[in-house]
């Protein structure tokens, strides 16, 4: 049985596979005042309640919060006594990385772009909705060629809230209009149509510009509010980066 930690900067996100099938997953809040025991306690709670407690035989790193490295690797060490495999410089990934610097690359970026390849089709877009929403292409010759980072959604709200004094917090959800009528509204129809017109703005800038029939798949936390209302995207992979992880390490097991 494998264990897949995608690391987040909000959330980490655990799967358990078992061969191919993923079994069961969680999501919790990334937090940087965790010990390796705190989320020990997280797993052991969440294996035992899957009756999977103890048969961890491997496990899966993609990190990209570097404070909790030492905590998550540790904790592969100790609770479950194998050497992790994760996500860096070295791994064998089978796509070529054509950024300038490969190691600018997130290693969910990585992740995400292998899972692509191996799952559905090149040349293609992932569309990553979390903290930032990021925006990775894959030639047809499944190369990493490079991407686009834009702030998240719930960042955007977060930051209007925090400097528009007199806005409040507001949910963010699909409105039930365009041209609202109040102010909890006009928030919503702001960030939601502004953001729907961001993501669709930037995929149709970078089909101009590599002139390629791309395969678009969305995943991220935001993925299933906003893709319903993107007609380029044509897969929402909520699991794309535990499913990119469970490859890697297959590819990297011996």
């Amino acid at each position: 049985m494998l264990l897949a930690v995608d690391v987040g900067n909000t959330q980490t996100v655990f799967g358990v596979f078992e061969g191919k099938t993923l079994a069961a997953s969680l999501r919790v809040a990334t937090d940087l005042q965790k010990t390796e025991d705190e989320y020990a306690l997280l797993l052991d709670a969440f294996l035992a309640q899957r009756d999977r407690k103890g048969k961890v035989q491997g496990v899966a790193i993609a990190n990209v919060v570097p404070p909790l490295a030492p905590a998550f690797e540790a904790l592969a060490r100790r609770r479950f006594g194998v050497e992790p495999l994760v996500v860096r410089a070295g791994v064998k990934t089978g796509v070529p990385i054509l950024y300038d610097n490969p190691l600018e690359v997130g290693a969910d970026r990585i992740v995400n772009a292998v899972a692509v390849c191996q799952l559905y089709r090149a040349p293609a877009i992932v569309v990553d909705f979390g903290t930032a929403t990021t925006f990775d292409v894959i030639t047809a010759k499944n190369e990493y060629a490079g991407g686009i980072i834009a702030p998240g959604l719930t960042l955007s709200a977060e930051t209007l809230f925090a400097h528009a004094s007199r806005l409040p917090r507001v949910e963010i959800a699909p409105p039930s209009k365009t041209v609202a009528t109040n102010t909890i509204e006009s928030i919503q129809a702001g960030l939601y149509h502004g953001y729907v017109g961001l993501v669709e703005g930037v995929l149709e800038k970078i089909r101009e510009e590599r002139k390629e029939d791309f395969f678009v798949v969305a995943t991220g936390g935001q993925a299933s509010l906003i893709a319903p209302s993107v007609s380029a995207i044509e897969k929402v992979d909520l699991d794309l980066t535990l499913q990119g992880l469970r490859i890697l390490y297959e590819k990297n097991r011996s």
